[in-house]
Order: structure tokens, then C-alpha cells, then sequence
């Protein structure tokens, strides 16, 4: 009988083939650039004995489905202004932001027509006459990709020929189908497609900041499990796998952000 009811007590805190506790499950709402990396950290995350959902989506469509009081526990945003929104609406919990990974744009073109650009101004060429980017408005590739096109002088000459969409994943897709002759996205996501290539990076220096900040949301009802699993996204595991995917680490200057003026 004591055997039988140890049984059943390790049955219940030790998953089979796993030999570590279980934790409560935790909903993660991030960023859609982020999805075959943090699919990957979530496996290896599980075989610690944690479990993940996630609600991938562009980044502007995650903070306000947060702030309109979507369940979720951890938001990663792809850039610092919609995180900024949920901070803005009390829902970050304090001292629970933190800076994951960091990202760069990339210009890219359909296989059948790749080729590598000297510079960036080839982004004007006629030839390509659709450019889809991410909506400049609303989702952050695409505000990065109008700052960097700003800053080079050519955004006066491609606006007429651009193509807002949804997420970088749909610009991506857009070029991958044909229905666009190019696009700006990032480039951890050129790197996955098999349908097409990187015609330009976006030197670093030239760029915009593209930082990925994670943070546990207030209402979460999993507080302790949302903060083992934001550790793990900061740990060397989780930094090897991001890598891998392209995605540079943080530093760790930028892990205490100042505070911005919300406009």
C-alpha cells in the first residue's frame, strides 16, 4: 500500500521520461518572428518540466489583445514601443522586463530572381515594383524598415510602390509567392525560407535598434512558473538555441531599459 500511494505521488510530480517536477502551464504571447526559436526553446524548456502555449502574432496585435485583457503571462514583443503600450496600461509587472534578443533587417528577393544588392539604394530600382514591408504604421518591421529607408534618403522614392501587410511573416510570404518583387523583413526570417534570399543586411550601425523585451504580465495567475520560464529564455540553454536561429543575445546593458516617453 505505501509503495502504491508513492507511486501514485511520483506518477503525479514526475512526468514519465522526464524525472523532474511538473509546473503549471503558462501562455505566451510573442512576437511572430520569434516562432521556430522559441518552439525550440520551449522543447528544451519542457525537458525541465515546464510547459508552454503560445499565441504568436505581430507584435502591435499581441499588446492589444493584452491590454484588452487577453489571458497571457508573458508578452515578447518585437520591438520596445508595444511593450511600452502594455507598460503604459499597468499590466507589466514591476522589475519584470527584461531584454532577450536582438535582430536585424534584411532585404529580401524571390529564388528565381536573387541577386546580391552593392547597396541599399538598389531598393529604388523600378524593376521592383511591389515592396511588401510590415505595415509602417502599426507593426514594427514595418515601422523599422520606413526608419531605415528614411535615414538612407529613399523612402520618398519606393512608398508609391509599397505593400503594407500584417507581420514580417506576411511580407516574407508575399515575396515567397511572387506577389511581391521584394520585401523588408528580418533577417532571421529570410534564413528559414525556402523560397527566398537575402539580397541585403542592414549593417548594424545604419540600422534601427531592433531588441526583443520579454515581460511577465500583471494579471498572470502563474507568477512563479512565468518567472522560471522568463529565467530559461535568459539562460545559455535558450541563448544557444536563439543563436542558432540567427538572433543575437542582448547585452547586458540593455536589460535595464530607461523609461520612454509614451506618445
Amino acid at each position: 500500500m505505501v509503495y502504491t500511494l508513492l507511486a501514485l505521488y511520483l506518477a503525479a510530480w514526475f512526468p514519465a521520461g522526464q524525472g523532474v517536477p511538473a509546473t503549471k502551464p503558462i501562455t505566451v504571447s510573442a512576437a511572430v518572428s520569434l516562432t521556430e526559436a522559441l518552439t525550440a526553446v520551449a522543447e528544451a524548456y519542457g525537458r525541465t518540466g515546464g510547459h508552454v502555449r503560445f499565441n504568436f502574432a505581430a507584435s502591435n496585435v499581441l499588446a492589444r489583445q493584452i491590454v484588452s485583457g487577453a489571458p497571457v503571462d508573458v508578452f515578447i514583443s518585437a520591438d520596445e514601443a508595444q511593450m511600452d503600450v502594455v507598460a503604459a496600461a499597468g499590466l507589466v509587472k514591476d522589475g519584470l522586463r527584461v531584454d532577450v534578443v536582438r535582430n536585424l533587417l534584411a532585404v529580401a528577393l524571390p529564388n528565381d530572381r536573387a541577386h546580391t544588392f552593392k547597396n541599399i539604394k538598389e531598393i529604388a530600382d523600378p524593376k521592383l515594383k511591389r515592396i511588401a514591408i510590415g505595415d509602417p504604421t502599426a507593426v514594427p518591421v514595418g515601422v523599422y524598415a520606413k526608419q531605415y529607408l528614411e535615414k538612407e534618403g529613399l523612402w520618398d522614392a519606393v512608398q508609391a510602390r509599397v505593400v503594407p501587410m500584417g507581420s514580417a511573416r506576411a511580407a516574407l510570404a508575399a515575396v515567397e509567392s511572387g506577389a511581391a518583387d521584394a520585401a523588408i523583413v528580418y533577417r532571421t526570417d529570410v534564413r528559414i525560407s525556402l523560397h527566398a534570399t537575402v539580397a541585403w543586411v542592414v549593417p548594424i550601425d545604419r540600422g534601427p535598434r531592433i531588441l526583443y523585451p520579454a515581460a511577465i504580465v500583471r494579471t498572470t495567475t502563474v507568477p512563479s512558473e512565468s518567472k522560471r520560464f522568463l529565467d530559461f529564455v535568459r539562460g545559455d540553454v535558450a541563448a544557444r538555441i536563439f543563436q542558432r536561429f540567427g538572433f543575437e543575445i542582448a547585452s547586458p546593458a540593455s536589460k535595464a531599459p530607461a523609461k520612454r516617453k509614451l506618445s
